[in-house]
């Protein structure tokens, strides 16, 4: 079999494939781990949802694998390090959901800066402008490019800090964004939008180092992954009063039980990882996995295919434009 599908695909790209190759298409293996393994054995490439773990023990069922794809937001579940040395590409529509995760950013600014009211100089309580607001870009992500151009719009100052670039990358110039530390990002922003890849090494980045030096009655919005966050810390901003809102797209199961710091707050706002998921980008992004599986599967036999390695914690091509199917 050359390409298992697990992840529904829009019709016009499940056609294209099935024109091409042996298909087999079988979303209930998402909800089943041991067939999902035991379906692995001579499969080429495939396409997994969110929840499928692609793992070393799942890899180790799959020994001629060479890509496995990812339309859907995410790729907390890839272990990027075992694909790597098993020589399997992870494929993803990177550019895919830039436009559709901007547009979900610049609303959920535009509401909490209004919907959430800070004390103006006559005393009255007011909502703000987001053409008055420094606004910082904390990754600068294929979304971090198409926020510049819709704040440019606006008016609004944009200041960005990406750990994985430094203040002297002509990114930063080219997207009309002048870098920052983290720090002096937080001290300056009014709004603060967080779009950076997650890895391990960032865990609890945005925490009690950084977080009390966010500029009072600031507001975040995240599509990051959760993890980002430090819960305490992000729970005392926001009670005490500094943080005037937050919202996530994102954020791991169990952080609002009873007895976790996030337990309650009314100024946090929680979305079930909607930033990305809209008709176009979906489609935009099934287009490209696709037609990348098919550069990888399609032009030679397994044993003659050519290999891109993807390297863990490669970071994102910022130069690439969105794609389109």
């Amino acid at each position: 079999m050359d390409l298992l599908i697990i992840e529904p695909l829009e019709a016009e790209v499940m056609q294209w494939l099935e024109a091409r190759y042996a298909v087999r298409y079988a979303p209930e293996l998402a909800t089943d781990p041991r067939a999902f393994r035991q379906a692995l054995y001579n499969v080429r490439a495939m396409i997994v949802p969110p929840p499928v773990t692609i793992d070393a023990q799942a890899l180790h069922y799959a020994p001629v694998l060479r890509a496995v794809g990812r339309v859907s937001a995410g790729a907390e579940n890839i272990d990027a390090d075992a694909c790597a040395r098993a020589r399997v590409e992870v494929v993803r529509g990177l550019t895919a959901t830039a436009q559709a995760e901007a547009e979900f950013m610049i609303g959920a600014l535009l509401s909490l800066l209004r919907r959430v009211p800070v004390i103006g100089s006559d005393g009255m309580l007011v909502g703000r402008e987001l053409g008055s607001a420094t606004v910082g870009l904390v990754g600068m992500a294929p979304a971090a490019r198409s926020m510049t151009q819709m704040l440019a719009g606006f008016g609004s100052k944009m200041v960005g800090y990406d750990p994985a670039l430094h203040a002297s990358d002509n990114v930063f110039e080219r997207w009309k964004v002048k870098p920052l530390g983290l720090r002096e990002l937080l001290e300056q922003s009014d709004a603060v939008c967080v779009q950076l890849s997650y890895f391990s090494r960032y865990r609890g980045l945005l925490g009690e180092r950084f977080l009390p030096f966010s500029k009072p009655n600031q507001v975040i919005v995240s599509i990051a992954h959760s993890g980002l966050f430090d819960e305490a810390s992000l729970a005392e901003g926001l009670t005490s009063g500094r943080i005037a809102a937050v919202w996530l797209d994102s954020l791991e199961p169990g952080s609002l039980d009873e007895g976790r710091p996030l337990y309650g707050i009314e100024n946090l706002q929680i979305t079930p990882r909607v930033a990305s998921t809209t008709r176009e980008s979906r489609l935009r992004s099934a287009w490209a996995v696709a037609r990348r599986i098919d550069e990888l599967i399609g032009a030679a036999p397994p044993s003659a295919q050519a290999f891109k390695a993807t390297a863990a914690g490669e970071p994102t091509d910022l130069a690439v434009e969105p794609l389109s199917p």
